[in-house]
């Protein structure tokens, strides 16, 4: 019987390098006369560079990518890394701009002064507000005389490609600011300030959800500063580094993030020194063979590294092959994959 099946398997095609030839398809485009800014994809499709699929081979044919890898888990998220804390959407600034102003009005928050182009709104001092006072849980009679409070709203892109991120920070001033103020002066917040922080962006977060029907799109926010903060740099088509426009804590967070996404096993890592010990050896190496039913899995092993490294003001991600490790250098393919979980 067991020569019969494997004769029978003879005549049947084997596809599964098809998807790797395929031409790759046209654009769609929109007539002359319509708004970009209200056509979105409704099913993200990962870009795949083409290039990439001269170095595919039978043993080591990927699996087609996931059509909603580009599509949150869990959308509206609150996030906290190494003392900053935002509000994760799955959404383009552009649409969230005109909601965040709307909840800054309808809060008695206010704003006071904006910038489309930096993605910052300064809302009024909100002492003289009752609703706002009561949304940053302020007493209702302070006692003698409190300090002036203005928050200031900063949207960006998120690190993941058609995400955006949303932060709130408050702070004191001496009196009624007559300007946006800068917000990269104030990277350090008190635990005081992380809570209200988290409050508003909780808040914020039920806004967004209970109004998702009602949608707009600003045309002043497509102005923003719109660069991806990971890219991946390549020589002659083959991945050479990954650079991050991030503080390292963020930085370290991401890539620890997309190894496990990635199922890369770590072996070892330190967070100072900038490195990560993983295990990428082809699924051929790392298999167990046929009786591994009487034994645990095997123990995985130290065949690359991964480095962050600060450069320019950015952080700079390398892969290279162990030392003592003498299989093929996958370096690339590792670099490639981790920019697709990062990116």
């Amino acid at each position: 019987m067991l020569v019969l099946a494997l004769a029978g398997c003879s005549f049947i095609e084997d596809r599964s390098e098809r998807y790797v030839d395929e031409p790759e398809g046209t654009p769609l485009k929109l007539p002359p006369s319509a708004d970009e800014g209200k056509f979105t994809q409704v099913m993200p499709i990962r870009e795949i560079n083409a290039a990439d699929s001269g170095r595919m081979y039978r043993d080591s044919i990927p699996n087609p990518p996931d059509m909603t890898s580009d599509i949150l888990d869990e959308n509206y998220v609150v996030e906290e890394l190494d003392g900053q804390v935002w509000l994760l959407v799955n959404d383009v600034p552009g649409r969230l701009w005109p909601a965040l102003t709307t909840y800054m009005n309808e809060n008695g928050l206010g704003v006071a002064h904006d910038s489309p182009q930096l993605g910052l709104i300064q809302s009024e001092l909100v002492n003289f507000s009752k609703q706002a006072r009561e949304l940053l849980e302020l007493p209702d009679n302070p006692d003698g005389q409190e300090a002036r409070i203005v928050v200031q709203a900063r949207i960006a892109p998120g690190v993941r490609r058609k995400t955006t991120e949303i932060q709130f920070r408050t702070f004191e001033v001496e009196d009624d600011p007559d300007e946006l103020l800068p917000w990269g002066d104030r990277d350090r917040r008190s635990e005081e300030q992380l809570s209200t922080s988290k409050v508003l962006l909780d808040d914020l977060a039920e806004h967004l959800k209970n109004r998702e029907d009602s949608k707009s799109y600003s045309r002043a926010a497509l102005g923003m500063v719109s660069e991806p903060l990971v890219r991946l740099v390549s020589d002659n088509e083959t991945p050479q580094q990954i650079v991050m426009s991030l503080d390292y804590g963020r930085a370290w967070a991401e890539v620890r993030r997309s190894l496990d996404e990635a199922g890369v096993p770590v072996v070892d890592l330190n967070r100072d020194e900038g490195y990560f010990f993983v295990d990428f050896r082809p699924e051929s190496e790392r298999e167990p063979g046929w009786f591994s039913w009487f034994s645990d899995d095997p123990e995985p092993e130290h065949s690359f590294d991964v480095r962050l490294d600060e450069s320019e003001g950015d952080i700079v991600v390398t892969v290279n092959r162990a030392e003592d490790y003498t299989g093929d250098d996958r370096s690339p393919e590792l670099l490639s994959e981790l920019f697709e979980y990062l990116y």
